[in-house]
């Protein structure tokens, strides 16, 4: 079991429908908050007592600034990494900016957060603490789907460096792990940077999905597939 009590956590995405009620249920286990996000006012909306930052993870360079930044104000233990974007639409309408945009948001940023923290992590492990990154890849990083293409690779890219960094990184002591929830009702796919989503099924709750998100970290889970969220 993972004692979050005390345990300061840097919850990108903070303003999204996972990402709040994942700040949430983080903030009842009693871990010291830092929320990201885009939107400086629906950040203090949230009401969650929080160190809070405000900006755009797609832009060069913004993930590493963004752990100096939290590094250099205390102790780091633990990241989520809730944000991300979606596109539809076939592969031969994608352009450029919206594939940029996915790749930077889904995939280059979580992968830059985790790189960037490795030291402020081993230090919270030498500090007596149990370190974690967290990633939301999604179903669709399983299961690539048609008009979902670009999406869904940079979701598998994630996935793949997570897999792959799992296995160097838990040698330190450092537990990095990946949750893929299926569909869930969060209001990104009305949101998408490119496209029209698709007729789906009626997905999760997302507060039922963020309290298992929070669950595997707990719990020490080491994989949270999409069958482990029925």
């Amino acid at each position: 079991m993972n004692d979050l009590a005390g345990a300061r956590i840097l919850v990108t995405g903070a303003t999204g429908a996972l990402g709040s009620r994942i700040a949430g249920h983080l903030a009842a286990q009693g871990a010291q908050l830092v929320l990201t996000g885009r939107d400086a006012d629906k950040l203090q909306a949230l009401g969650i007592p929080a160190e809070l930052f405000t900006l755009d993870l797609s832009l060069p360079g913004a993930a590493a600034s963004l752990i100096q930044t939290v590094t250099s104000a205390g102790q780091l233990d633990g990241i989520v990494a809730a944000h991300g974007v979606v596109a539809f639409g076939p592969v031969a309408e994608l352009d450029s900016q919206t594939l940029g945009t996915l790749q930077a948001l889904n995939q280059t940023s979580p992968i830059e957060l985790i790189t960037s923290a490795i030291p402020a992590l081993l230090a919270s492990k030498a500090a007596g603490r149990e370190p974690f990154v967290l990633t939301i890849s999604g179903v669709i990083a399983d299961m690539p789907t048609a008009g979902m293409a670009a999406y869904g690779a940079s979701k598998a890219g994630l996935k793949s460096f997570v897999s792959a960094t799992q296995r160097e990184l838990r040698r330190e002591g450092i537990r990095v792990l990946d949750t893929r929830p299926p569909h869930t009702e969060t209001g990104l796919a009305s949101r998408a940077i490119a496209g029209v989503a698709p007729t789906m099924p009626q997905g999760l709750d997302p507060e039922a999905v963020a309290a298992r998100i929070v669950a595997a970290i707990v719990n020490d889970d080491k994989d949270v597939p999409a069958e482990l969220f029925s």
